[in-house]
């Protein structure tokens, strides 16, 4: 099924101006599994499927010849909702679309939002490592293939499943993007890679065959930070902490902790505990905070979760 849906922009610029708007046309490959039903409680995993720099343009057929919308051509049946988005040529996967067409889907379709799983190749495995490391939240796994991401945000990642694929002989995408964000992600033990050693910038055929890869999808849901009860002595909490690059305050107020960092202005944002000494900040949670004891009421250090970064308590 071919889908269009605008992306509508507005600029308010100031009183006694003028209010415009421009509307951009996003088109996307959309499948719906048997047995779906709008009037069922049932909800439905959903596939995001980034295209790869080939198959840019304004004929959708284009996005058919490979991964998830090839096979579904076919005839192959899937249990998961497939949106299979087209750039036009040009273009480069922007993470703040995919997530804007993300949402846009949860809105409209009855698809769970604790099983969307990203996925694309070559260009789309590059879009696909960047749209998770802007938007964490929004994932339950990511299968980027022969792309490449950035290993220091490899930490913002830290929650979310992911499977690598990459071709050993790949001569547009180096395999060594794959091996260095395999090497980052190995600390938080969430990550599998795959090597195809006699493939060369194809390695995405063999992986979209692969049953496991869709079985993996499925038994994965989106990261929850768990509900904890507030510290008691918040204030064993209470100061300043730095590193050589920042520093971090942390205050008391009406009985919750906030933390300012130098970096972010010193505006102060409220924590959220999520276990012992542990905590989250920021719009979605992504952000942790976690204080390393030393005795009973002592924590000399503190790991922030912002830029990956430890402090020492300031005395």
């Amino acid at each position: 099924m071919k889908c269009d849906i605008n992306l509508e922009i507005m600029s308010r610029i100031a009183t006694k101006q003028a209010i415009k708007s421009f509307s951009k046309k996003i088109s996307y490959l959309l499948y719906i599994p048997e047995g779906y039903d709008v009037k069922s409680k049932r909800m439905w995993p959903l596939i995001v499927f980034l295209h790869g720099a080939g198959e840019r343009g304004d004929d959708l057929e284009l996005v058919k010849i490979h991964g998830p919308p090839k096979l579904i051509e076919a005839g192959r049946k899937m249990p998961f909702v497939v949106v299979s988005p087209q750039l036009p040529i040009g273009e480069w996967w922007s993470p703040d679309m995919v997530a804007w067409l993300v949402n846009y889907i949860l809105g409209d379709l009855k698809v769970d939002p604790y099983r969307v799983y990203l996925t694309g190749l070559s260009m789309g495995g590059y879009g696909t490592w960047e749209t998770a490391s802007k938007y964490p939240e929004l994932f339950a796994a990511i299968a980027p293939i022969c792309g490449r991401g950035d290993p220091t945000s490899a930490w913002k990642l830290r929650h979310i499943p992911t499977w690598i694929f990459h071709g050993a002989k790949d001569t547009v995408v180096p395999i060594k993007h794959s091996y260095d964000m395999n090497k980052a992600l190995k600390q938080y033990g969430n990550v599998k890679y795959t090597v195809y050693p006699e493939a060369d910038h194809d390695s995405w055929t063999e992986t979209y065959l692969n049953e496991e890869l869709y079985s993996w999808f499925l038994s994965h849901k989106r990261f929850r930070y768990p509900e904890f009860y507030e510290p008691e002595n918040p204030e064993k909490y209470v100061g300043r902490y730095s590193s050589k690059e920042n520093s971090a305050e942390f205050s008391l107020k009406d009985g919750i902790l906030y933390i300012a960092l130098e970096t972010s202005g010193n505006k102060e944002l409220p924590l959220k505990p999520v276990g012992n000494n542990s905590f989250t900040f920021g719009d979605f949670g992504t952000y942790e905070v976690r204080f390393v004891p030393e005795g009973t009421n002592n924590y000399p250090k503190v790991f922030v979760y912002e830029r990956f970064a430890y402090y020492l308590r300031v005395k």
